[in-house]
């Protein structure tokens, strides 16, 4: 589901709907002038961020690599650096019609500025106006960045679903987490400080959202997109169960879902999304969520008998969980790159077929009493 791309994400007001499909893409060539965002400065390097160190500059160039020219073949592509199934997230404005692209647009410039902003044709001269306030740009067609909600919207797609037979022909698995993700990114934007945790809950609940709309166009739904269905129905239904009314809760996974869950699941997911994206936040709601999902060893605790196989994305997506929430209720030491503990869990899910839960099981809940000893 390309949501973002085709819709304008997040920011864009009912209003603005059919413009949206019409405004036209300047490309990066439109924002590196010195005196706008290739200049020095943290005002004014924004341009020179994006090309010398964030790795979406040279996403168009992953397309080009002996792998993807595999992947390509197996998929019986022409080329992936020509084909729209690659390009749309590699090269957004590859896949963009002729007619909304202007002649600075260069569609192999990769992940670039409107991919996350949005076409700039109509807000790019006024943007920098004194008398245009932030309401002002975004409705020009400027994307609301500012919510966590239409950030996570803007990079869902590319960062969340993919397409069962791009799995099998080699496509690396991808895990939404807009906390992380956001923090490995080279910034040229400031956050609160503790905005982390809010951060999190509105990703996962977008990539629960994605992850539903696309089992729900599935006439048989792919048992690998099941399992990440249920690994994020799971890790979910564990954050909402402490905080009703505060959020809408997701219920947790049942032995066999129907496309009527996968639509209820992916409207519920939608509206956890926005709740959390506005609600008062504070450390102790954050100490809550952390404390119930490091409280899950039991259900780890399994038969020797029993496969590890559904349970490895359940942990996999806890991890990653418990290491965002973690960074607010207990901070790495000083030169320390995670919170006690969480080291041994993030090797206990580095790979699938070494996953153990017992020994999972384990280690969860040594990490849990230590974070129950954080003042």
């Amino acid at each position: 589901m390309l949501f973002a791309w085709a819709t304008g994400g997040g920011g864009a007001t009912s209003s603005r709907g059919a413009a949206l499909q019409t405004d036209r893409f300047v490309g990066a060539a439109g924002c590196k002038s010195s005196s706008c965002h290739g200049g020095a400065g943290e005002k004014r390097s924004q341009y020179l961020t994006w090309v010398q160190q964030d790795f979406h500059s040279r996403a168009y160039a992953v397309l080009v690599s002996a792998r993807s020219a595999r992947m390509a073949e197996s998929l019986s592509l022409s080329s992936a650096q020509t084909s729209a199934r690659c390009t749309v997230c590699h090269s957004p404005l590859a896949a963009v019609a002729s007619t909304r692209l202007t002649n600075t647009a260069q569609p192999d410039e990769g992940v670039s500025c409107e991919s996350c902003h949005g076409a700039a044709e109509l807000w790019l001269r006024g943007h920098t106006r004194k008398d245009w306030s932030y309401a002002n740009r975004v409705a020009a067609g400027m994307r609301d960045s500012r919510s966590f909600y239409g950030r996570a919207n803007a990079c869902v797609a590319c960062h969340q679903r993919l397409d069962p037979d791009l799995l099998a022909a080699g496509h690396p698995e991808l895990f939404f987490e807009l906390d992380g993700q956001s923090i490995a990114e080279p910034k040229h934007w400031r956050d609160d400080p503790a905005s982390g945790p809010r951060a999190w809950l509105v990703g996962q609940a977008v990539a629960f959202r994605e992850v539903s709309w696309g089992l729900s166009k599935m006439a048989t739904p792919d048992p690998e997109e099941l399992a990440r269905w249920d690994a994020l129905t799971w890790l979910l239904a564990k954050a909402t169960a402490q905080h009703s009314p505060l959020f809408p809760v997701i219920a947790p996974p049942g032995a066999a879902a129907a496309h009527a869950d996968f639509a209820s699941a992916q409207a519920q997911a939608d509206l956890l999304a926005r709740r959390a994206s506005t609600i008062p936040w504070n450390e102790q709601l954050t100490a809550t969520l952390l404390g119930a999902l490091a409280r899950s060893e039991a259900e780890f605790r399994v038969a020797p008998a029993t496969s590890a196989e559904p349970l490895f994305l359940r942990a996999k997506r806890l991890v990653l969980a418990l290491d965002r929430l973690a960074r607010t209720v207990a901070p790495p030491p000083p030169g320390a790159a995670v919170t006690p503990g969480m080291e041994v869990l993030f090797e206990d899910v580095r790979t699938r077929g070494e996953f153990q839960p017992a020994r999972f099981a384990g280690d969860l809940a040594i990490f849990g009493k230590t974070i129950n000893r954080t003042p």
